[in-house]
């Protein structure tokens, strides 16, 4: 099968790399970030809240700190704000915790508010708008949905009548536009909230399992799936109901090799690759 090479993209600076990557990801404008801890944090609640590091790299190579005070979430979700603030969600929530799941950071590093958004995130990726875009794993079949940084509900998938919407499987947020591939019956879905005639479109797809997906005018690439698909990256037209499958080849590092663990952010005709030890991310382009 061809193969496609990821193309470096950020990394993370060799001074961090004696602290823990807790977490990381690409915001909606092209910047990277890593949430990073002292140490690895312990079973059983030990060493909560505790202080972290935010290193962002920008597309142009410059990096920036910023320190957040008394972060609560274990296994956390990160993204940054317009306003260079930053999110901090834990992806599950339990019951006496449920209003300090998600915290909200200023550009200080100073938290300014917090609430719950629901357990089992799966995803959270924030858009141009500041709106919080978050999708659940299959313990929470609550769907796809977007809240405001101070915790207000905006948009939410309940009346959408998305196809075999149980998991969400992959999330894009470009611009602000949400594209997702959820699970069971993995449709396209383009969620526009501020398109007053439709703000929901849905096609038919035939690949299964992808945990990325991509999208340039009417081209569409998912990226995973089941078994021996785990690195496909499958090529599609978008057509009037449905995507047709036109090609399917094999994503790797830059090095050629297979990515094994990773992390997957998509934002809009990109998909962002980061495999261990996650101090550096790769990026596929349908665009280019």
């Amino acid at each position: 099968m061809q193969k496609t090479a990821l193309v470096p993209y950020a990394q993370l600076p060799h001074a961090h790399h004696d602290r823990h990557v807790l977490t990381s990801t690409v915001d909606v404008f092209g910047a990277a970030h890593w949430l990073l801890a002292e140490r690895v944090p312990q079973p059983g609640g030990d060493g909560l809240p505790f202080d972290a590091l935010v290193v962002s790299v920008d597309p142009d190579g410059s990096a920036e700190l910023t320190e957040l005070s008394a972060v609560r979430a274990r296994w956390p979700h990160l993204d940054r704000l317009p306003d260079g603030g930053f999110v901090v969600a834990a992806s599950r929530a339990r019951r006496y915790e449920d209003a300090n799941q998600v915290q909200v950071f200023d550009a200080l590093g100073r938290e300014t508010s917090s609430f719950s958004v629901g357990d089992a995130i799966e995803h959270l990726l924030v858009d141009e708008a500041g709106r919080i875009w978050v999708g659940h794993f299959d313990e929470n079949p609550v769907g796809i949905r977007s809240w405001s940084a101070t915790g207000r509900l905006g948009w939410t998938s309940d009346d959408a009548r998305i196809p075999g919407l149980f998991d969400c499987y992959a999330l894009n947020v470009s611009g602000t536009t949400a594209w997702a591939c959820p699970y069971t019956d993995f449709p396209l879905v383009e969620i526009r909230p501020d398109r007053t005639y439709g703000p929901v479109r849905v096609w038919a797809n035939r690949v299964r399992g992808a945990k990325a997906v991509a999208v340039h005018g009417e081209r569409v690439a998912f990226y995973g799936g089941y078994g021996d698909g785990r690195d496909q990256l499958a090529h599609g037209e978008i057509m009037e109901t449905s995507v047709e499958t036109t090609d399917i080849c094999l994503l790797t590092l830059p090095d050629g090799s297979a990515p094994g663990r990773r992390r997957v952010v998509g934002r809009g005709s990109r998909i962002y690759v980061q495999a261990e030890p996650f101090t550096t991310w790769g990026v596929f382009d349908l665009s280019s």
